[in-house]
């Protein structure tokens, strides 16, 4: 269970939190799936498949050696996101995202829950702004794909 919101203001305090640098390149996008390469910090280098869209998602990653990685990367020009994660600690942890190169001014945050119970109990701090959970031009492979959305 996930929602997104948009953080107009990201609060002064956010670089004060642990963060990666994200590299994210889309190999394949269905109506209900995807398929995308992660680079997290230069080190950490996923495959991963997801199924579903809004809260309800299914995941699978695989762990690649960087010869793998690098022999499939290529294949994702032109469906790329680069961003900033910020790890904000809490119930539930935060996950804020600072969008980079081609999307830069666009922060999102996301929090993932255990249970649907959870989420729609969840009262979101005053520095999220509109949440975006059903609106799919936020969603990375579109943004990956689309740009910002108009």
């Amino acid at each position: 269970m996930e929602r997104k919101f948009l953080v107009a203001e990201p609060p002064s305090w956010l670089g004060d939190h642990p963060s990666e640098e994200i590299e994210q390149g889309y190999l394949a996008v269905g109506t209900n799936h995807e398929v995308r390469l992660r680079r997290s910090d230069g080190e950490e280098l996923v495959l991963t498949v997801k199924t579903g869209h809004g809260e309800e998602r299914g995941e699978q990653e695989i762990e690649l050696s960087r010869d793998q990685f690098e022999a499939l990367w290529p294949l994702t020009e032109g469906r790329r996101v680069h961003k900033r994660r910020h790890r904000v600690e809490g119930e539930p942890t935060l996950e804020v995202d600072v969008y980079l190169d081609g999307l830069e001014g666009l922060v999102t945050a996301e929090a993932e829950f255990p249970s649907a119970a959870a989420s729609h109990e969840f009262d979101p701090p005053d520095w999220l702004g509109r949440e975006l959970t059903d609106e799919p031009g936020y969603a990375n492979q579109r943004l990956a794909l689309h740009g910002m959305p108009g």
